[in-house]
């Protein structure tokens, strides 16, 4: 039996193919580089296990998927459910809560491997489009509510709602610390002036550079000022080898959350691969992409990283850097690995507020406005499940959301036929 990568080895052979997978794999390199130690804050880990998900869990997943440019790795919506799913459970950061993480990593990726070689990849096309919009929206409000507390300088409790987190602020606002105020809006402008020239140089990667300068630059000209707490020192480039943890209790408190990440990775996954695949004319494989879902999640689970899926800003850096096969994916987490030696001992520099910027502007990238005004205009069965869920996802844990946004729909559906 053929490997799935085989497929892609007559165009390897095609005259600079080669060059351009490797020039996108670069460019793909330097974006992760911030983005993924911004998505590990934002899962409540430290940012090496936001890196560590683009290495091997990228390459597997280039390699036995069946997406031409998709580029796996960690991502927005899965970050921000992993801490809302595991929070509960075990203090967020502490060797408990890490422990969870790299087991529900494992945990997704067995489901998902299994229901790829069940061949039930249709199922995901079974999620309403409106359900996922209203939980991409809602994911934008809790991305901003996580980081209130790194933009404003405050110590605000993790892991709590969105109401309580304004409340706490707004308390605490005397003692907003403004140069965190100051990095993080240098660099959320510098990321939206940047982007006409990202196919140049990464918008994200300008924003840190700026968001770090400017912090610098205030604590040079204000001493008086409290300084930016910052990242940690990171590691090492190489992931440590991990082991989950499969007791009874253990498997039996993630269940649940096993099989809310698990239908979010996929539908993520899935529809990023569904729209790459139609702006080329390729065909998809929903099983095949399943299965290499699952065993990207899989290595990850003995590679420190955290839950992987298909990365929406990656995928459209890897199309527009001229990516032609999975091997710019592939070359982007060699580069990465690499580009670490030289770049880890300075992770210490950058101020959290810096990261949070950058999260600010994600979560206002999963806001499709434009989309919301369309299916509440246009599609009155799905105003329900746009709304149920947008409102669950703010208010409710991320599971019962995507549950009532589905029942939402079917109720709807129901009631229009029955009509």
């Amino acid at each position: 039996m053929q490997l799935p990568f085989m497929r892609w080895a007559p165009e390897w052979r095609q005259p600079g193919t080669l060059r351009a997978d490797l020039l996108a794999g670069l460019t793909g390199a330097v974006v992760v580089l911030p983005q993924g130690m911004a998505f590990a804050t934002l899962a409540g880990l430290p940012p090496q296990y936001g890196l560590y998900a683009a290495m091997l869990p990228c390459i597997v997943a280039a390699l036995f998927g069946s997406s031409r440019l998709m580029v796996t790795g960690p991502a927005n919506a899965i970050s921000l459910t992993t801490m809302a799913l595991i929070a509960p459970l075990a203090a967020v950061g502490s060797p408990d809560y890490v422990r969870l993480v790299l087991t529900l990593t494992f945990l997704v990726g067995t489901l998902q491997l299994l229901l790829g070689l069940a061949r039930v990849g249709a199922v995901v096309d079974k999620v309403p489009h409106s359900v996922i919009v209203g939980f991409t929206a809602g994911a934008a409000v809790l991305i901003v509510n996580s980081q209130l507390g790194a933009l404003l300088g405050l110590s605000l409790a993790r892991g709590t709602s969105v109401l309580t987190n304004l409340q706490s602020a707004m308390m605490q606002f005397a003692a907003v610390q403004w140069p965190s105020v100051i990095a993080a809006g240098a660099t959320v402008l510098a990321a939206l002036l940047w982007r006409p020239l990202n196919r140049y140089v990464p918008a994200m990667l300008v924003a840190v550079i700026v968001g770090t300068l400017a912090a610098y630059a205030v604590a040079a000209w204000m001493p008086e000022w409290p300084r930016l707490a910052t990242v940690q020192a990171l590691p090492g480039a190489l992931p440590p080898l991990s082991l989950p943890d499969l007791s009874i209790d253990t498997v039996r408190s993630l269940f649940g959350a096993t099989l809310v990440m698990t239908l979010l990775a996929l539908t993520e996954a899935v529809a990023i691969a569904k729209a790459v695949a139609r702006r080329h004319g390729d065909t998809l494989d929903g099983n095949r992409e399943f299965i290499g879902q699952g065993l990207a999640n899989l290595a990850g689970a003995f590679t420190s990283a955290l839950p992987a899926s298909g990365s929406f800003n990656r995928s459209g850096v890897n199309v527009q850097a001229g990516a032609r096969t999975p091997l710019a994916a592939v070359f982007a987490a060699v580069l990465l690995v690499l580009i670490l030696f030289f770049v880890a001992p300075w992770a210490s520099w950058l101020p959290l507020a810096v990261i949070a910027g950058l999260l600010l502007v994600v979560a206002w990238g999963l806001i499709d406005g434009r989309e919301i005004v369309r299916l509440w205009r246009e599609e009155p069965l799905e105003r329900a499940p746009l709304a149920v869920t947008l409102l669950g996802t703010v208010t409710l844990s991320l599971e019962w959301a995507i549950l009532l946004g589905i029942t939402s729909a079917l109720i709807a559906r129901r009631v229009a036929r029955a009509a």
